[in-house]
């Protein structure tokens, strides 16, 4: 169950900042610890998490004001989701898989204008309201069959084209999906939001916009087990 957030809560969210946070002490950090396919070597980042502890410490004290343009907010909490479970899995290493920790997704760890909030709730009560599906390829779980993490901080100034190509490189990743003309196993990722994707021919359609095969709109659909293994 989702944590209760009040009016107050989501109103200090919104606290001072007008201007885009510089994530690029985010990017130095994932340039060092994360490889090209996105494996995170969690084991150094913990022994040397000092500018990353800084980042957070940045992200913690700078959550954007509701005037803030939409993309700069999204670019916010979506740096603020992988970053902070980044230091839940630190925090608890080693670990087989972020399901090995007690409900990992509703504990109230990160720290944003003095509230404690939960990963649950960037994700459904801020992100997903945003209206835009792609966000799914962005935020990034701890796992394998999750989206991979980028060696880049998504920036305002370039979201679309970041989105567009975490969307396109998820898709067509064998390890995530299967596909073919007229047959599709795809991630449980779009079962579980499926009211967040396009409904029945047009969820075809919003496939195929990334899709390096082309995919009938009559393609039988199942689903992959999901692998919840470490992304190390």
């Amino acid at each position: 169950m989702l944590r209760f957030i009040t009016i107050s809560l989501l109103l200090n969210f919104w606290a001072v900042n007008t201007q885009p946070l510089d994530h690029s002490l985010w990017t130095e950090v994932l340039q060092k610890y994360v490889s090209d396919n996105g494996a995170v070597n969690y084991k150094y980042l913990k022994n040397n998490k000092s500018a990353f502890e800084s980042y957070l410490k940045l992200l913690s004290a700078s959550a954007p004001n509701e005037d803030c343009s939409v993309d700069i907010k999204k670019a916010y909490w979506i740096n603020v989701y992988n970053a902070f479970t980044v230091q839940l899995i630190i925090e608890n290493y080693p670990l087989k898989s972020i399901k090995d920790l007690r409900r990992p997704w509703d504990q109230s760890f990160i720290e944003i204008d003095g509230e404690k909030i939960t990963l649950n709730t960037i994700e459904h009560k801020i992100l997903r309201p945003m209206g835009d599906p792609r966000i799914h390829f962005a935020i990034v779980c701890a796992s394998q069959s999750c989206p991979k993490l980028l060696k880049h901080a998504y920036e305002p100034n370039t979201l679309d084209d970041q989105l567009n190509n975490s969307t396109a490189d998820f898709i067509n990743d064998p390890l995530k999906n299967n596909i073919n003309k007229s047959a599709i196993k795809i991630s449980k990722i779009f079962k579980w939001f499926k009211s967040d994707f396009p409904k029945k021919e047009a969820f075809i359609d919003f496939l195929n916009s990334y899709s390096k095969i082309r995919i009938l709109e009559q393609s039988d659909i199942d689903y992959l087990n999901y692998n919840w293994n470490l992304n190390e």
